[in-house]
């Protein structure tokens, strides 16, 4: 038997199974080796090289961050209101070796542990809590789930809670929170106007009674205003001080004869030791007073000497 019709098959399939134990691995894969069924270790990233013949075998394990959807959880807050919770898990395989030799299916694994987890601290957490301090939610559930799954070689690295669901009943009871919150905060916004507004008025009549033209000009300026808009009605009183000058004039006595704390209604002043016949002609002239008894009474004839 010719010994080269033995070796050239021999070499052929030498070569065959050499040439087909090369493996490639991106940048982003590693390759957990077992020769023998005994764990060597991960190889890769590029080309490697394993026994032919079975003698090793590979499995491929990606190093890539993985976004987990973790679905709906219906759970009840510690101050029992039934809430819905979905969020998102993002972890990544930081020891191949144990996530092939440690447990069976660590995608499956890790998805159970976020769900158990998210139930059990939305349990632990109140309502307000959960809507008002949420980072602090996430970084509680992120370090529960890591811890897990630190001994699998599988690294977590955030979690997101994605929506919080409410019941129909809860929504509007805390729709009329906030609704009676901004009330309340109107309220007193407004209170606060009308006391800086009064303070402001205060001293704005502070100046007035300093000054008392101050306020026929703030009054003419309120007439301005008030003709400016159509269909209009305006009554024009007429400051009494206006006709001081004519009543000066008229009595030749300060002010008019009518003193400026006097009520209304002061009698009209006369110099001192007034005849009678002065205070009947201050009020024919005046008050008009005594006009119409003179006209309706007729002058009595003067008689003369012989009339009697």
């Amino acid at each position: 038997m010719d010994p080269l019709a033995v070796l050239i098959p021999v070499a052929v399939v030498g070569v065959a199974a050499v040439l087909s134990s090369f493996r490639l691995l991106y940048e982003y894969q590693r390759g957990v080796v077992f020769r023998l069924g005994k764990l060597v270790r991960a190889r890769g990233p590029g080309l490697i090289w394993l026994l032919p013949f079975g003698v090793e075998r590979m499995r491929k394990m990606d190093l890539r961050i993985v976004a987990l959807d973790i679905p709906p959880q219906d759970t009840i807050t510690k101050d029992n209101v039934s809430v819905t919770v979905n969020a998102v898990v993002y972890f990544r395989v930081a020891d191949p070796s144990k996530a092939v030799v440690e447990i069976e299916d660590y995608y499956f694994a890790t998805s159970q542990l976020a769900q158990t987890t998210l139930r059990s601290v939305i349990g632990q957490s109140e309502l307000d809590e959960l809507l008002a301090d949420r980072d602090r939610i996430n970084d509680v559930v992120r370090t529960i789930i890591d811890q897990g799954t630190d001994s699998w070689g599988v690294e977590v690295t955030g979690v997101e809670i994605k929506d919080i669901g409410l019941p129909q009943e809860m929504k509007r009871a805390m729709a009329r929170q906030a609704e009676a919150e901004r009330e309340r905060r109107a309220k007193v916004i407004s209170a606060d106007g009308e006391y800086q507004a009064s303070a402001k008025l205060a001293l704005a009549a502070d100046v007035m009674q300093e000054h008392p033209a101050a306020l026929q000009l703030r009054f003419l300026q309120t007439v301005v205003e008030i003709a400016a808009e159509n269909n209009s009605t305006t009554l024009f009183p007429i400051p009494i001080d206006m006709f001081k000058p004519f009543m000066e004039r008229a009595t030749g006595l300060p002010g008019g004869g009518v003193s400026a704390a006097a009520p209304s209604d002061a009698p009209l002043a006369l110099p001192d030791g007034a005849s009678r016949e002065q205070l009947a002609e201050a009020a024919k002239r005046y008050l008009g007073i005594g006009k119409e008894t003179e006209e309706a009474v007729p002058a009595e004839p003067k008689r003369g000497p012989d009339d009697a």
